[in-house]
C-alpha cells in the first residue's frame, strides 16, 4: 500500500509574520489540543530564496556573529523559515493553539557551510504530534537546499500544555526531561516557556566564560532583525498582557548568542533545550566546556542548555 504524497505549496516570496500572529491569536480559543488530532501535511516551499544582505547584517550584529562572513550564521536558516512555520501553525487545520505554545527544543544539522549569496530552496513542514506528560507536542522540520542538496536542516519541538488523562508511553520522546523552554503565551519563537529540571537531577554547572548585560530593547532589536515582533519580547506593558513581569528575550536569540560565542565547525550537529525565559533588562552568564554550553541567570537559574559536535 503506497502512501499519498504530501501536498506541496510553492510560495513566490516569504510571507509577512504579523497576519499569521493575528490569525493564530484569534483561532487559539477554538483549538482543543490532543495528541491524536490530525495535522496539516502540506509542505511549504520557497523555491527561489535570496538572502537580504541588510537583514543578515542586522541579525549578525544583534546576535554577536562576525559580519560579512562567507557563510550564513548557523541559526539563520531558522529565521528564514520562521514565517512559513507561522503560516502552518496559524492555520485552521493546525490543532494546537498558537497562544501559549512553548518552543521546547531545536536540533540543527548543518552539512556544510552555506554562502549567503545565490539562490536557495527552503522547505518547512509539520512532522506529527506526540503525547507529552504536560500536554501535546508537535515537531516542525525546516530544510535548506543549495544546488539540489540539503545543506542545513532543523527540527523544532513545540508543546501545547493541557490536562492529560494518560501518561505517554515510555518510548515517547519527552523534551521536558532535558528542557522546558524559553517561550510561552505567544507563537513559535514567539513562544516562551517556564522550565523545570526533572526531579532528582542536579547537574554540575559548566565553567563561566562570559557575562552579558542585556538591554531592555534587546527584544525590539532582535525582532527588527528577525521579523519576530511578538509582543512578549517588545515592552514591559505588552509582555504583562501575557503574564510576564517584563519583556523577555527571544529563545532563538539565546541560542544564536551562545553559538556565536562557542563557535561551530562547518559540518555540525547542534542540540539546544529551552528551560526558562530571560527577563529584559538582565544579566546572564554564558558557560561552556568542550561541546556543551549553557546560559544561566541570577542564582544560577538555567535558561538554556546545549551541545555542539561535528556532524
Amino acid at each position: 500500500m503506497t502512501s499519498t504524497p504530501a501536498p506541496v505549496i510553492e510560495l513566490a516570496g516569504a510571507p509577512a509574520l504579523a497576519p499569521f500572529l493575528a490569525r493564530g491569536a484569534l483561532l487559539s480559543p477554538l483549538k482543543r489540543p490532543r495528541p491524536d488530532a490530525g495535522w496539516p501535511r502540506t509542505r511549504l516551499v520557497l523555491p527561489a530564496l535570496r538572502v537580504d544582505p541588510a537583514r543578515l547584517t542586522a541579525y549578525e550584529r544583534v546576535c554577536g556573529f562576525p559580519t560579512g562572513e562567507d557563510a550564513l550564521p548557523v541559526t539563520y536558516p531558522h529565521v528564514l523559515g520562521f514565517p512559513l512555520t507561522m503560516r502552518l501553525m496559524s492555520g485552521r487545520d493546525f490543532p494546537l493553539p498558537l497562544l501559549g505554545l512553548v518552543h521546547t527544543s531545536i536540533a540543527i544539522t548543518r552539512h556544510r557551510a552555506t554562502p549567503p549569496a545565490g539562490v536557495h530552496e527552503l522547505t518547512v513542514y509539520v512532522d506529527g504530534l506526540a503525547p507529552h506528560r504536560r500536554g501535546t507536542e508537535t515537531a516542525v522540520v525546516t530544510e535548506l537546499r543549495s544546488g539540489g542538496d540539503v545543506v542545513w536542516e532543523s527540527r523544532s519541538t513545540y508543546l501545547a500544555r493541557h490536562r492529560t488523562t494518560t501518561a505517554p508511553p515510555d518510548d515517547a520522546r519527552d523534551p521536558a526531561k532535558a528542557t522546558d523552554s524559553t517561550h510561552s503565551t505567544h507563537s513559535t519563537d514567539s513562544t516562551d516557556s517556564t522550565a523545570a529540571t526533572p526531579a532528582g537531577e542536579n547537574p554540575v554547572p559548566l565553567p563561566a566564560r562570559h557575562e552579558w548585560r542585556l538591554a531592555g530593547d534587546l527584544g525590539r532589536r532582535y525582532g527588527a532583525a528577525s521579523g519576530d515582533r511578538n509582543p512578549i519580547h517588545l515592552y514591559p506593558l505588552t509582555a504583562r498582557l501575557f503574564g510576564f513581569p517584563r519583556a523577555i528575550a527571544h529563545g532563538m536569540w539565546t541560542v544564536a548568542r551562545c553559538l556565536a560565542a562557542h563557535g561551530t565547525p562547518d559540518a555540525t550537529a547542534i542540540r539546544a533545550d529551552f528551560r526558562a525565559p530571560v527577563l529584559l533588562p538582565g544579566t546572564v552568564t554564558y558557560a561552556a566546556r568542550g561541546g556543551r554550553f549553557e546560559l544561566r541567570g541570577a542564582g544560577d537559574r538555567v535558561h538554556l542548555t546545549g551541545e555542539v559536535r561535528p556532524a
